[in-house]
């Protein structure tokens, strides 16, 4: 047999707690001024959060300055605040002529993943990300080059001028 609740206490009224929602819109409230969201009216009633332009918007991006240590070498690149490790790798491979499958990126001790955004991580301004090349493709670069040397010249001519 299957106990049915009263229908009182499915329809109860939520008038009685008042004191606690009144803490919760504090609480939104602290937030809304911490994070400076701005409120409008639509003509409907409905209270939304107000829209942003464009221009606003491309204002709004936050570039930070990431040092990025090569060894011996240090390269400061100026990258979006949410990019991921990947754009960052796509900078680097600009500066330093490695590809990016070539790149591996460190940061605190752990090797990021491209799809690892930067904000999401803790990377803030002028941090440092040790760039170091994959290994695999250093002994495949090494091997091919002692291969040319050992092979000499691939291809002889045929026609003697």
């Amino acid at each position: 047999m299957v106990k049915i609740p009263s229908p009182r206490r499915l329809f109860r009224s939520r008038s009685r707690s008042t004191a606690g929602s009144s803490a919760g819109a504090d609480i939104c409230a602290m937030v809304a001024e911490h994070e400076k969201i701005e409120w409008e009216v639509r003509p409907g009633g409905m209270l939304v959060q107000k829209r942003r332009t464009p221009e606003e918007d491309a204002a709004a991006v936050e570039y930070i300055l990431v040092r990025v240590a090569t060894g011996w070498q240090w390269h400061d690149v100026s990258i979006d605040a949410t990019a991921t490790f990947g754009d960052l790798k796509v900078m680097l491979s600009l500066v330093t002529g490695l590809w990016p499958r070539e790149q591996r990126l460190l940061y605190r001790g752990k090797e990021r993943d491209d799809c690892e955004h930067l904000h999401m991580v803790g990377v803030q301004d002028k941090d440092k990300v040790l760039l170091l090349e994959d290994p695999a493709v250093k002994e495949r670069k090494l091997r091919s080059t002692t291969l040319a040397q050992l092979m000499g010249v691939p291809c002889h001519s045929f026609i003697q001028v």
